[in-house]
């Protein structure tokens, strides 16, 4: 490349918009609303995604989001005290699932999006 990348970014959907915006600032996600049916959610300068007012349920059930993390017993222990998945009636998490290449968990969030959520094997 020629150029200097700095962020990639995904856009997801929502079937409820506004139930999707708290769902994400109940994980701490920082939202910076870019107009009424945009937000950006970040983690941090580098890490984020784009949410929209906008529903497509083949698309958006389709959707898949992967967060590398550096413990999965601590993120794991972190979802799952927010009980979020007894707040919203579609959130659910799979147990931590042990692979060759690392372990993870599964999040789907209130629209559907499927969450990886990731800690690679350590060399």
């Amino acid at each position: 490349m020629e150029y200097n990348p700095k962020t990639i970014r995904t856009f997801i959907g929502a079937k409820n918009y506004k139930e999707s915006r708290e769902f994400y600032r109940s994980l701490d996600f920082e939202e910076v609303e870019l107009d009424p049916k945009m937000c950006l959610f970040k983690v941090n300068d580098q890490l984020g995604f784009y949410l929209q007012d906008y529903y497509v349920k083949k698309w958006v059930q389709n959707s898949m989001i992967f967060l590398e993390v550096d413990d999965i017993e601590v993120c794991e222990k972190d979802l799952l005290e927010r009980g979020l998945h007894n707040k919203y009636k579609y959130v659910r998490f799979t147990e931590i699932k042990t692979f060759d290449w690392g372990r993870e968990l599964f999040m789907h969030d209130p629209s559907g999006v499927l969450w990886h959520f990731c800690e690679f094997n350590k060399p």
